[in-house]
């Protein structure tokens, strides 16, 4: 009975938090909307989670009972990455528009066809939970491991710009929620990914702080200006200094004859001219 209790709670904390990781590109989306333009932002991100929400619920659906949290939270989801991908294709050019629209199918149609056969026609009813549990945690470990890009970035360009810190959190928390919920109910394919998603999810938060507050070294102002003040002074100090009667000027010779000497007579020829 305890044990039931506490996966019911983990599994509401769950949803609760995994609705909010699901709301995050709700700004991303007001601007496309506001710019009637997709900009720079990409599709798959929505693709692959309107994929993965999709492949836990026929995986929920193989349990007896225990897996109902898992399919609310994933038609709420469902729902709301249809929206993100629709008002992306509506204002996508018609290259991205193309792309996102051969993706989808070959993913969300063909691809989740295909795993559906494969289990239906191809396992058991004793084994369909075992793989279809495998192709979760494996599609899982793959969308866990997105996030290793944004952080060779943030190491990279030392910004934190493309990182935020709330969306981090959420995600490690509800990583970490749903780690607790599949340890309650005793399922390793909900808890194993889980895992990977809470550790990739605290390093992101510890890239944050540290490069956060990281001060580039930066050139002293002061050094430029000043020597280009002290340049400048020496130049009129050389300028207004007058010549010491001590610096000879060590004329060259050129065919044996002097060079002041031939510069005299050619002036004298000119004014003789």
């Amino acid at each position: 009975m305890a044990l039931n209790v506490l996966a019911f709670t983990f599994g509401i904390m769950g949803n609760i938090i995994s609705f909010i990781v699901f709301l995050a590109p709700v700004p991303t989306f007001v601007r496309i909307c506001k710019k009637k333009s997709i900009e720079g932002f990409q599709s798959l991100p929505y693709v692959s989670a309107l994929f993965s929400a999709t492949l836990w619920i026929y995986y929920a659906m193989q349990k007896d009972g225990s897996g109902l949290l898992l399919i609310t939270i994933n038609a709420v989801g469902c729902f709301i990455e249809t929206i993100y991908i629709v008002l992306f294709i509506t204002y996508a050019n018609k290259k991205a528009r193309i792309s996102t629209l051969k993706v989808l199918g070959l993913l969300n149609f063909l691809g989740f066809a295909a795993i559906i056969l494969v289990c239906e026609l191809l396992t058991k009813a004793s084994n369909r939970e075992k793989v279809l549990g495998g192709i979760c945690v494996g599609f899982s470990v793959c969308v866990f491991a997105a996030p290793l890009s944004i952080m060779r970035v943030v190491i990279r360009t030392r910004s934190v710009e493309f990182m935020p810190f709330s969306l981090s959190l959420f995600l490690t928390l509800s990583a970490i929620t749903w780690l607790f919920y599949g340890l309650a109910i005793k399922d390793f394919y909900v808890a194993l990914p889980n895992i990977m998603g809470a550790f990739l999810g605290a390093v992101q938060m510890i890239l944050y702080v540290i490069y956060k507050y990281y001060k580039a070294p930066k050139t002293d102002d002061t050094e430029k200006p000043k020597t280009v003040a002290v340049h400048s002074i020496d130049m009129f100090k050389l300028a207004s200094t007058p010549v010491s009667s001590e610096l000879t000027v060590h004329p060259q010779t050129h065919g044996g004859g002097d060079l002041e000497g031939q510069m005299e007579k050619k002036v004298a020829n000119q004014i003789q001219t």
